[in-house]
């Protein structure tokens, strides 16, 4: 409060100063005469508090590459900037290992199609012994039945009938294992291919690399980053909101974003248009805090990592506004010349957030007082005005 008041009390000196200044130069005899002015009354508006939070600009892909088994790192073709496509090779690991695992079920996959075949052979066999006992034992029961065999032949007969059905089920029994023997081979081919191609690690979409977290002859291992790939295309910015704030915060929302790295041919100032994607639904209980994605357009360049501030649309309130054209600022004071009885006073003021509406005033101003608007230059602190009709060029309409 000091330091305003004393800020306050500088402004006053300088503004009069330069009012009695502006007095002395004055011919004498025109300065009873009343200047033509504007006006425009201090009116109350509708609005929101603003809610500003910091993040940071993200791509809307970023991946992680890393590798999906122990391995030894054997060469890395890609580094920090350089920029890839899908399916470029960017890692390749040590394959020794995985080569000889993969003959290995390569061998156990011809050793059990081998198996197969030897399987349907016994069966083929099988088929034909059961054939032929079938044969033997209808002839033997009907030369029984006529009393041309013994009951030791028809014996005979239906045993050797009996044994041939067993080793025909047998056989069939082999092939059904010989099958199941083949496909787990096969599968196990597939999975050692798999891991094979584990050995090469491809990007996953056209990026940029934006760190390189390992070299040659290190270790890889399932879940340790060796490069990390943003997407090319439109920006993120990813910030931090509050518990209390998050509520007013709705996916569809447009807000400002403003990017200090911005580069001058996207925009000419740091703030752009941006929306909101996605809110976060669930919070750290420890954070107390909800993560915001907002979506900027494709022409915003800026790296990610760069810092990036969000403007949110808060609770609503009422605010007394005011034209921009009608604040004089003199250094960190601000002022305004409000009309009473014909004669202009200045008054100090405190002014907040600026809009297209105008400029919020947070002290100093009354609703439905008039300020002037223009001509400003020309006024001092007790001057005798007239309204006038408000001339083109003046800024708007209040």
């Amino acid at each position: 409060m000091t330091r305003l008041i004393g800020i306050i009390g500088v402004g006053l000196a300088a503004i009069g100063q330069s009012a009695c200044g502006s007095r002395e130069d004055a011919p004498q005899g025109k300065t009873d005469e009343p200047i033509a002015i504007t006006v425009a009354p201090v009116i109350t508006r509708e609005t929101t508090e603003r809610l500003e939070a910091g993040g940071v600009v993200a791509a809307r892909e970023s991946a992680a590459i890393s590798s999906r088994i122990v391995a030894t790192i054997t060469g890395i073709r890609a580094k920090a900037g350089d920029r890839v496509r899908a399916g470029d090779l960017l890692i390749t690991l040590g394959a020794r290992e995985v080569a000889a695992h993969t003959g290995q079920t390569r061998a156990s996959a011809v050793a059990a199609d081998s198996a197969l075949a030897r399987a349907q052979t016994d069966q083929s066999a099988a088929e034909a012994e059961h054939r032929l006992a079938t044969a033997w034992q209808k002839r033997v029961a009907a030369l029984h039945a006529r009393n041309s065999a013994t009951d030791q032949e028809r014996d005979e007969a239906e045993a050797r009938l009996a044994a041939a059905a067993a080793r025909l089920e047998g056989a069939q029994a082999g092939i059904e294992g010989a099958k199941a023997h083949l496909s787990a081979a096969r599968a196990a081919v597939g999975v050692a291919m798999a891991t094979e191609s584990y050995t090469s690690l491809r990007a996953p979409f056209d990026g940029l690399v934006t760190e390189r977290l390992s070299d040659p002859g290190n270790l890889a291992a399932p879940g340790v980053a060796l490069l990390r790939i943003d997407s090319h295309g439109a920006r993120q910015v990813v910030v931090r909101v509050d518990e209390a704030r998050a509520g007013y915060i709705r996916p569809g929302d447009r807000v400002s974003v403003l990017i200090d790295a911005l580069e001058r041919h996207d925009t000419e100032d740091s703030g752009v248009e941006g929306v909101v994607g996605e809110v976060a639904r669930a919070m750290g209980a420890d954070q107390r805090a909800f993560t915001v994605k907002v979506n900027v357009p494709p022409t915003v360049t800026a790296r990610s990592g760069s810092f990036a501030r969000v403007v949110f649309r808060g609770a609503p309130r009422r605010a007394l506004v005011v034209p921009a054209r009608a604040i004089q600022r003199h250094g960190q004071v601000s002022s305004v010349y409000v009309v009473q009885s014909g004669i202009a006073r200045l008054r100090l003021i405190q002014v907040g957030a600026s809009s297209p509406e105008g400029v919020e005033v947070l002290a100093g101003l009354d609703t439905g007082e008039s300020i002037v608007t223009s001509p400003l230059p020309k006024l001092v602190d007790g001057a005798k005005v007239v309204i006038g009709p408000e001339r083109s060029g003046s800024g708007g309409t209040p």
